[in-house]
């Protein structure tokens, strides 16, 4: 192809692709009032979903019994969160590794992602909603507060679960054996010295 084709061939892809744009902008403006004119679709009412398989189960959360019917393959974390709304219990790795998903179970700090929510019918079970809430906090709550024990806040309430849960555990009284006991819960912000402040303090005043 000579050089002057070339420079006509890329002139006209130039002054078509210059024409295109303009109609399409032309097209978005007018029929843009049309779209926002025109009637919404009527909502439609889906059937409430059948889960195949699920058991019925009777939990303890909190204080308070709730009566479900789950899959039996749920697992605590995924029961609490999605079946009860307990959203204070976060989904981290999902494997044990992170500590975000801490409860106590009858007392005793979990990792709620390891286990299955069938195995827990009769269990007193603690998420951090059953801890302290807005205008009542439990003293650790307060604590962290005081001390900025977070910073994203995404861990927060599993180390906060376990940070309770040491109160109760036999722990030496130097911040490296709090650190010990803490070492399941990560902090990826790194908030580690605030955390480490705001356990201590409830426990000299414990």
């Amino acid at each position: 192809m000579s050089k002057k084709r070339r420079e006509t061939s890329v002139g006209q892809f130039s002054r078509r692709s210059f024409l295109s744009s303009l109609g399409a902008a032309g097209v978005a403006v007018t029929a843009g009032p049309l779209v926002a004119a025109a009637p919404a679709a009527p909502a439609v009412e889906m059937p409430a979903e059948t889960i195949e398989g699920a058991v019925p189960l009777s939990l303890r959360v909190n204080g308070k019994e709730l009566d479900l019917h789950i899959d039996p393959r749920t697992s605590l974390l995924d029961c609490l969160r999605e079946t009860m709304s307990l959203t204070g219990t976060k989904k981290g790795c999902d494997h044990g590794q992170c500590g975000a998903c801490t409860v106590h179970v009858n007392g005793r700090r979990i990792n709620s992602c390891l286990t299955l929510a069938v195995m827990h019918e009769g269990d007193e079970i603690t998420t951090i909603e059953g801890l302290g809430q807005p205008g009542n906090l439990h003293p650790m709550q307060a604590s962290f507060v005081k001390h900025d024990g977070y910073q994203c806040g995404y861990c927060t309430s599993g180390q906060i679960m376990s940070a309770v849960a040491l109160l109760k555990e036999k722990c030496g009284p130097t911040d490296a054996d709090v650190k010990e006991l803490m070492s399941g819960n990560i902090c990826r912000c790194g908030a580690y010295p605030n955390i480490v402040a705001a356990i201590q303090e409830v426990r000299q005043q414990a």
